[in-house]
């Protein structure tokens, strides 16, 4: 497990900032949370997946029953995961192995390994299906995988860290959290030129798209808020703070609530965008990562990283439900998009 740890204290210095938790001193330190889940019309049965930092696995998870279904042995140290359009394939980054997994969701295994730049931290799948973007924290740049011929077509210069990907609903924009310069970089993915820069506060690191792709909603760790970005406009119109260390984030289908994993205050805040306020605090497990919100809107699905468990919120109550055990050091999480 050395290069693991040495692989999480380069992500963490990238992000200016040290991730060590208090009272986990034997536990490598966290990557902040992968992007929100792709959606789409899905083909397979609603699954969550969680990548398992410290144990190289991906536990499956059933959000019906709350049991963990499968596991699935990946490469080393993987910390984001992204489920394709169609629900066919899973796509789960290898920080330490520097590749990317591709799992086929009817038989539960690994058909397909690539490479991939160096730290491969975050992965999203265009909503076409026809491509996979992945960032390379250590490497400065966005790995384009073609969906078809699982290669690497396109490497994308970024900057100092690039992290967090949001894609937009036509397929045509991929925005990318650069923790490196504080700033959200705009990619035109039909010829992956970078064609601007958006605001954001400190240490970008999660994105997450509105439905109508009017807004795009920032985590920034090392200042303690998120960033509401008015894509029209290309203005930041509000900055909302939050809890300590805001790493993961999603929005509800409806588009009136945004979640943010708070990595340092083991709490999911729950904001409404409209007001740019917090509406309540919601606490889970130990030093909350990744996140995903259902499909459905019913439910918030939270990597718990320090009590290897996902929690899991309802969102009509702002209540926790029973938390499902799953591998060791939880960090992304995604789920199955609906039809």
């Amino acid at each position: 497990m050395t290069r693991n740890r040495d692989v999480c204290r380069r992500a963490a210095a990238a992000l200016a900032v040290t991730l060590a938790l208090t009272g986990l001193p034997d536990r490598p330190q966290a990557h902040a949370a992968t992007g929100p889940a792709v959606t789409g019309p899905a083909a397979r049965p609603d699954r969550v997946y969680v990548a398992n930092l410290h144990s190289d696995t991906v536990s499956v998870v059933d959000p019906r029953t709350g049991t963990v279904t499968d596991t699935v042995p990946v490469g080393d140290a993987p910390d984001s995961v992204a489920v394709s359009a169609d629900g066919a394939r899973v796509y789960v980054t290898n920080s330490a192995a520097d590749t990317v997994s591709v799992i086929d969701t009817r038989t539960m295994t690994v058909t397909g390994t690539v490479a991939v730049g160096r730290e491969p931290s975050r992965v999203t799948v265009s909503p076409d299906n026809r491509k996979v973007y992945v960032s390379n924290v250590a490497s400065g740049e966005v790995s384009v995988i073609s969906t078809r011929t699982r290669t690497v077509t396109d490497t994308i210069a970024v900057g100092g860290a690039p992290l967090g990907l949001a894609v937009t609903p036509d397929s045509r924009t991929l925005y990318v959290a650069d923790a490196g310069s504080d700033e959200v970089a705009v990619i035109r993915t039909a010829d992956g030129t970078v064609t601007g820069t958006l605001p954001a506060g400190g240490g970008p690191t999660a994105l997450a798209l509105a439905p109508d792709g009017s807004h795009l909603y920032v985590s920034n760790l090392t200042t303690d808020d998120v960033s509401v970005l008015d894509l029209r406009r290309g203005t930041e119109t509000a900055r909302v703070p939050v809890g300590d260390q805001p790493a993961g984030i999603g929005v509800r289908p409806d588009g009136r609530r945004v979640y943010v994993a708070d990595l340092g205050s083991d709490t999911v805040s729950v904001v409404d965008p409209r007001a740019g306020t917090v509406t309540d605090t919601v606490p889970v497990g130990d030093a909350p990562n990744g996140l995903a919100v259902a499909p459905d809107g019913s439910r918030v699905h939270v990597a718990d990283f320090g009590s290897d468990t996902l929690s899991v919120i309802d969102t009509r109550t702002a209540t926790t439900l029973p938390t499902v055990p799953v591998g060791s050091g939880p960090t992304g999480v995604a789920t199955t998009p609906h039809p």
